[in-house]
């Protein structure tokens, strides 16, 4: 389980980092900046949000963790269909 929390994790980094650098260079063109310190911020943040999930999901116990992550899986499909159905409904 853990394995499968890791790696969608993992894939939802490399799918977000593709993103930003796609635009990244479309930024300027369209009068937007980065803003690097809040950047730094938020990895920051996320490192260490990182560190003290593994250190609580090893405490938690499997079946919980597993149970948990499918709820959250669910919840989050839930809201995607949430926000782009009437999209897809009404054109």
């Amino acid at each position: 389980m853990h394995l499968a929390v890791g790696t969608s994790l993992l894939i939802v980094a490399m799918k977000s980092a593709s993103g930003f650098y796609k635009y990244l260079h479309l930024l300027p063109e369209q009068g937007y900046a980065i803003h690097w310190d809040i950047v730094l911020l938020f990895s920051a943040l996320g490192v260490l949000g990182s560190l003290f999930g593994g250190r609580l999901a090893a405490s938690i116990p499997q079946l919980t963790l597993r149970r948990g992550f499918a709820g959250f899986l669910v919840a989050m499909g839930v809201f995607i269909l949430w926000q782009n159905l009437p999209k897809a409904l009404h054109g």
